[in-house]
């Protein structure tokens, strides 16, 4: 009986206890240690789902495809996420400032979209349109959580 009769014989659970160590190895020289369970997982997961797994006569190299499909998904994704935060970083570098413990404190009771108003309104010295710009808010949007922020702050710290 060949490698494939005998992949079709065994059940799906049989078959992943059988390939799974040497899948994560393979898995985890494409993407990482940190990843390659996840990416073994998904794929493995995608495979069984997939309409053509009953009919697929060898199981394991389907499955090493798989892995290695998910893991090109899985790079490029990863690729395109650190492009768009790089895009998104402020070039320019400031610290916060040593703030008062009662301001700080106020401050981080604010929603967080208004804290972040008023951190770049107030600390990276930026006006409400380029605010609005790295939030992906409109002009209007940042003067009116920046009001409400003043608000709210106004209030607690006067208490």
């Amino acid at each position: 009986m060949t490698a494939n009769a005998v992949e079709a014989k065994v059940g799906d659970a049989e078959l992943y206890r059988q390939v799974a160590p040497e899948l994560i190895r393979f898995a985890t020289a494409l993407v990482g240690r940190n990843d390659a369970t996840d990416v073994l997982s998904s794929a493995v997961v995608k495979a069984l789902a997939s309409p053509s797994w009953p009919g697929v006569e060898n199981r394991r190299a389907y499955l090493y495809r798989a892995v290695f499909n998910e893991a090109q998904t899985w790079l490029n994704r990863s690729r395109r996420r650190v492009m768009l935060e790089a895009r998104a970083s402020p070039t320019e570098r400031w610290e916060m400032p040593d703030i008062r413990p009662d301001v700080g404190a106020a401050v981080a009771e604010l929603s967080v979209r208004q804290r972040a108003v008023i951190v770049l309104t107030y600390w990276a010295d930026l006006d409400s349109r380029t605010v609005g710009e790295r939030l992906g808010i409109s002009d209007g949007s940042v003067r009116r959580h920046l009001a409400r922020a003043r608000a709210r702050l106004r209030e607690v710290l006067d208490a």
